[in-house]
């Protein structure tokens, strides 16, 4: 029998990694400068971090690399944002996909649930993400552990 209702899968990345920190800490390491600058790639987010407000992650020479706006903000606790990349044409092309944190302490450690997903069938720009989000969480991850990011993360590629 040929089901003409079915849908097909929406594109999803999910990552889950456990970090040996606070929640509190987590949650300024995801959206302070001092730290994005750190482990990804030299980049910063600006943002207020209010529902409705505008969002940007911006390269070190100054262009825009993704923007968006957020969603849903529940500190220390859930992060929501819209995300739209805006300096590659071909992930551009991809529309608008959204970003969710989740952080949930459990006893001395934070674990972290990132999910990128969009509606895009076939998208290019969760392809991406999924070669990328483990480094950066990675590096992240070893920041708030040891203090220090993970090298390969420091520098925003020359490639681009």
């Amino acid at each position: 029998m040929n089901d003409t209702s079915a849908t097909m899968a929406k594109p999803k990345f999910v990552y889950v990694t456990y970090i040996r920190t606070t929640a509190e800490k987590l949650w300024r390491a995801l959206i302070e400068p001092e730290f994005t600058r750190q482990y990804w790639g030299e980049t910063w987010q600006d943002s207020d971090w209010k529902p409705g407000s505008s969002w940007k992650l911006m390269i070190p020479d100054g262009r825009v690399a993704d923007a968006g706006k957020i969603i849903e903000v529940e500190p220390h606790k859930r992060l929501v944002l819209t995300w739209q990349n805006e300096f590659l044409s071909e992930l551009r092309a991809d529309g608008v996909s959204r970003l969710t944190y989740e952080l949930e302490q459990q006893g001395d450690m934070v674990k972290l649930t990132l999910t990128h997903e969009s509606d895009t069938p076939d998208s290019k720009l969760i392809e991406k993400v999924s070669q990328g989000w483990p480094a950066i969480l990675a590096s992240l991850k070893s920041l708030l552990e040891t203090g220090e990011s993970l090298v390969a993360t420091r520098k925003w590629p020359g490639k681009l």
